[in-house]
């Protein structure tokens, strides 16, 4: 550690010790031994009553030893046992006395924070037993002696990136295990920049969960020392671990809550104590719902409170909102009710016992008409009196919708009284204000701040921006554009010359469509405008929808149209350009079934009548079935589909992370476009009239989820009325986000072209050709080599989003083609793996000057699809013996050859048999007539592998039953280990020792299949 590092260390131990601080400095805490003893004498403290007199033998400690460890093996185990029954996590104990029976013994109470037996430590400089090297843990931060939160620190110097990074080495390495295990916060800093993190011990952490701490105000807290102050002071550091986490059962992890999440809550807790109402304004994308479930919960805590209701609508159950608080739930105190019954509710509600309490609107109303029909009878009117004396706080998420000042006022009414009113929390992204405010009823409120008396917190997206909580916008307009509207005003004769010449697009925009609609025609929707929208998305948004990464890592895309009618319409000509072959072969190439597409609406809802939705709907199933035959396909499972739909667009789960279980686009009316996650989704395309702003900025929001570093932005289409949709969306963005389109939009076509011409630049100036690049010898040249190189991929990637993009005209705008900063990327690998074996890479000896972890984002951009390959060549195999065959033209043998050679770039085994291959069937049709493509290339690898496993069983005297053995169980990573025939191999004369030949054995094993039998099975 320097000097410097070690006088930060310094003062931030004194940050958290002076003071009224409740963290004690423990220097005599260095090893794993002093840990563990540490521990043990919290235990004898804190249980006195239960040990009855008798401390903790060594024999016991051995057994709560095991029992933790088997309880850190995972970050995910470690959280679950921290979080306990009821908040207190326990040790099960058998007493080596008999006599003193089975005991229970509390190692940490999350209800017992700042007091009670909760203690606070603090050491530095530890010394983890475990791994090759020694490692030392800056400063770490106890709770009854259980490590919980790990700070790593680095001097101003250093990026705390590079702390960061030490800490997923430290990770990786196994150091974070016994009672370091229990880690659930990571914190890194350079002093001058700070962020924290959600731990998890295998290191498997995106830089993109690191959170800077804001105050209440989102002002940014960046220093160490100030980061302290406000995030690792006693209770606050307790209360981030015991109650501002969540542990998400469905991607078994533990989640810390970001700092506006924390204040909302603060402020809510602050009013519910004084009987206050309010709402909280957390733009959309920002985990609204994780920031109320924990309300939700904590709202428990407050003595007046009975019963914490999370209210939803009926019509959003199949969406996500229930889902996730079923899994954030299922290791908490909290009832997630799921079912249809209101008498369930009925029960719920009259207990005893202090529950949080998910249900509907719906089943709220139902009991207040039981309760409030005339003669009542005596067991109502007993119920309507139980159910009067609870007091409630009622949670409400998407509160600008979800409960209407009505149905607000009628429950407030029934279950609230002057005295004890009913406590309102709302969630919301897009408040309703002023400018927007509902249609008057009566004296009912008409904005969201009238509706629920107060703002208690606030984050934009200008702030969540500015935090990298969500992504930004980039926005494009597809509709009619000034020369296209003056041009139609003048075939209509609608102005004079000179009036069409001084009128605004959004003027000439309103005046023809005025016309149109004026003799009965639109000027969008009808069957020219819907066929460009479709080629628009099929042939042009490819950048948009991220098709350069290939199977299983593309993005997906929301169309949006005014009716059900124009869905349908959309749904059919999706279909007919897919049977029409109207898709872009450059598309099919890399993915042949591209567009996959599905549809979903309210059926029964339109001018048309029920019985034409229905039909067309259950034809869209049978489409739905055939892509993904175990999906739900008749019109009585329709809320099954629409939930299959949700959750293969939103591909959290594993199964739905593979090309074939993917959907590319659906088409929708106002279904997902409010209260939907999918962090893959990119794209929204607005085939519709403007919408309100707060319904602008909820469809927006479905785009700009954070995901892999290729999405940097979410992409919104608009393909009617450009000029109306550009005021409408920048008076939206000024409403709820502070500050206009350009504050949260992405840079214009401009930019990113001048951003990418400066990377073109500066690599070419480092190595002007790739030949050049691979005569590049020193050091400090391949290091700049390898960040010019990243930095043109990265600006390439951001090109090919825009809609002015245009592959064949690179070299004219830029000076470069696709192929040549494809020739860079073998010279890019070689110098990476120089870097690396050059010198240490450990942040603490050497600052990162290279990312050693970025992956390339456009050289996909080349790659061809393995399934289209062989399409392309069974379409010149005859299909019988009489067929005849047609002369190969010499502009379709140059576009095999093009794919073949092209593949052969990505998997040069392959390719090589492939082109062997096409050479035989181009001289030779007849001799492979009625063969199938795949199995023909099938049988050639099969042929191949096996000469090169006979090949090496020869030369090492391996039997080919154990190489075959190897083959059919290796999965492309594990370690090869073979028996062999030591005595055989030294009979044909070979002279190593047996010791040597195992060594020498398995590291040819390794090689050979690593380097030409993988190659061979990965298409």
């Amino acid at each position: 550690m320097s000097e410097l590092e070690a006088k930060i260390e310094k003062s931030l131990i004194n940050q958290l010790t002076s003071g009224i601080s409740q963290w004690t400095h423990r220097p005599d805490i260095k090893t794993d031994v002093q840990l563990w003893a540490n521990f043990r004498d919290k235990l004898n403290k804190n249980n006195l009553g239960v040990l009855n007199g008798v401390e903790i033998t060594d024999g016991e400690m051995q057994q709560i030893k095991d029992y933790m460890l088997e309880n850190s093996s995972t970050s995910y185990k470690a959280a679950l046992w921290l979080a306990g029954e009821h908040g207190i996590s326990q040790i099960p104990l058998v007493r080596e006395d008999a006599s003193l029976g089975q005991i229970n013994l509390m190692a940490l109470n999350n209800r017992e924070i700042a007091g009670g037996r909760s203690s606070y430590e603090v050491i530095n400089q530890f010394l983890p037993e475990t791994g090759e090297r020694e490692r030392r843990f800056d400063v770490s931060l106890l709770i009854n002696g259980i490590p919980l939160i790990h700070i790593e620190l680095k001097n101003p110097d250093h990026p705390y990136m590079d702390a960061f990074r030490q800490i997923q080495n430290y990770c990786r390495e196994g150091q974070f295990r016994s009672l370091f295990g229990f880690v659930q916060m990571f914190v890194v800093s350079n002093e001058a920049e700070t962020r924290y993190i959600a731990a998890n011990t295998t290191g498997e952490m995106g830089e993109k969960f690191l959170t800077r701490w804001v105050d209440e105000d989102n002002q940014t807290v960046n220093s160490c020392l100030e980061f302290a102050k406000a995030a690792l002071n006693i209770p606050m550091a307790h209360l981030m671990i015991g109650r501002y986490s969540v542990i998400d059962e469905t991607n078994k992890r533990q989640v810390l809550l970001r700092p506006y999440q924390i204040h909302a809550i603060s402020k809510i807790r602050e009013a519910s104590k004084e009987n206050k109402s309010g709402y909280v304004w957390h733009t959309t994308g920002s985990g609204k719902t994780l920031t109320s479930y924990t309300v939700t919960k904590n709202l428990l805590d407050i003595p007046s409170i009975d019963k914490a209701i999370f209210l939803i609508d009926r019509r959003d159950l199949d969406k996500q909102t229930s889902d996730s608080f079923q899994s954030y739930a299922h290791n908490d105190d909290v009832d997630v009710d799921k079912t249809e019954s209101t008498k369930d509710l009925e029960n719920k509600l009259c207990n005893k016992e202090k529950t949080a309490i998910v249900t509907t609107i719906q089943k709220m109303q139902n009991i207040i008409r039981k309760c409030s029909a005339k003669n009542l009878s005596e067991p109502i009117a007993k119920l309507k009196k139980q159910l009067q004396s609870k007091r409630l706080a009622f949670v409400i998420d998407e509160c600008h919708r979800t409960v209407s000042p009505q149905t607000k006022r009628e429950l407030g009414n029934f279950f609230g009284s002057f005295e004890h009113p009913c406590l309102w929390y709302g969630f919301t992204g897009t408040p309703i204000f002023a400018e927007n405010q509902r249609e008057m009823l009566g004296d009912l409120p008409r904005t969201t701040l009238k509706l629920y008396e107060r703002e208690l917190h606030k984050y934009t997206i200008k702030e969540a921006l500015h935090d990298g909580a969500v992504l930004g916008f980039q926005i494009q307009s597809l509709g009619n554009g000034l020369e296209s509207l003056q041009e139609l005003a003048r075939e209509n004769k609608l102005f004079s010359e000179e009036k069409i010449f001084s009128m605004s697009q959004e003027e000439l925009e309103d005046a023809v469509v005025g016309h149109y609609e004026k003799n009965g025609k639109s000027l969008y929707s009808n069957s020219a405008h819907r066929e460009k929208v479709v080629d628009y998305i099929i042939n042009k948004s490819g950048g948009k929808l991220n098709l350069v990464a290939g199977e299983g890592n593309t993005f997906e895309g929301i169309l949006t149209c005014s009716s059900i009618k124009e869905a349908q319409a959309y749904y059919k000509l999706f279909k007919q350009f897919k049977a029409e072959n109207k898709v872009k072969e450059s598309i099919l190439s890399r993915l042949p079934d591209f567009p996959k597409v599905a549809i979903t609406y309210t059926v029964g809802e339109n001018e048309d009548g029920a019985d034409v939705n229905k039909e067309a709907m259950k034809e869209s199933l049978e489409d739905y079935k055939k892509m993904f035959p175990d999906a739900p396909a008749s019109l009585d499972e329709l809320g099954a589909y629409n939930a299959d739909l949700n959750k293969r667009l939103a591909r959290k789960e594993s199964r739905y992370r593979t090309r074939d279980q993917q959907l590319d686009l659906v088409i929708v009316v106002d279904r997902l476009l409010t209260g939907f996650d999918a962090p893959c989704l990119s794209t929204i395309f607005l085939d519709r009239p403007p919408m309100k702003p707060q319904h602008l900025i909820q469809a927006f929001s479905r785009t700009n989820r954070i995901f892999t570093p290729v999405k940097r932005y979410g992409q919104i289409v608009t393909m009617q009325f450009p000029a109306s949709y550009a005021r409408k969306i920048d008076e939206a963005l000024v409403l709820y986000s502070s500050g206009g389109t350009a504050e949260v939009s992405a840079p214009s076509w401009k930019e990113t072209k001048t951003e990418f011409k400066k990377a073109v630049k500066v690599l070419k100036e480092i190595a002007p050709s790739s030949d050049k690049a691979g005569e590049l010898t020193d050091l400090e040249d391949l290091k700049e080599f390898v960040r010019a190189y990243q930095a043109v991929d990265r600006a390439f990637s951001s090109l090919q989003v825009y809609d002015e993009f245009e592959e064949d005209k690179l070299q004219e705008q830029f000076g470069i083609t696709c192929e040549k900063i494809e020739s860079y990327v073998g010279f890019y690998k070689n110098a990476l793996e120089i870097i690396r074996g050059e010198g240490p890479i450990d942040p603490e000896e050497s600052p990162i000057l290279v990312d050693f972890d970025y992956r390339l984002e456009s050289v996909k951009f080349f790659e061809v699809n393995y399934k289209y390959l062989m399409e392309l060549i069974q379409s010149h195999i005859p299909e019988c013996a009489d067929e005849a065959v047609a002369r190969i033209s010499e502009k379709e043998e140059k576009r095999v050859s093009k794919y073949i050679e092209l593949y052969k770039k990505q998997n040069p085994g392959i390719g090589s048999i492939v082109e062997q291959i096409w050479a035989d069937i181009k001289n030779s049709p007849h001799d492979f007539t009625g063969q199938n493509a795949f199995e023909i290339v099938e049988r050639k690898l099969g042929e191949k592998i096996l000469e090169k496993l006979e090949a090496f069983s020869e030369k090492w005297a391996v039997t080919m039953a154990e190489l075959n053995a190897v083959k059919d169980a290796w999965d492309g990573l594990s370690a090869i280990e073979l028996t062999g025939n030591y005595p055989l191999f030294k009979e044909k004369g070979n002279k190593q020792n047996k010791l040597r030949y195992k060594k020498e054995l398995r590291e040819a094993a390794n090689k050979m299949f690593k380097e030409e039998i993988g190659p061979l099975t990965r298409f």
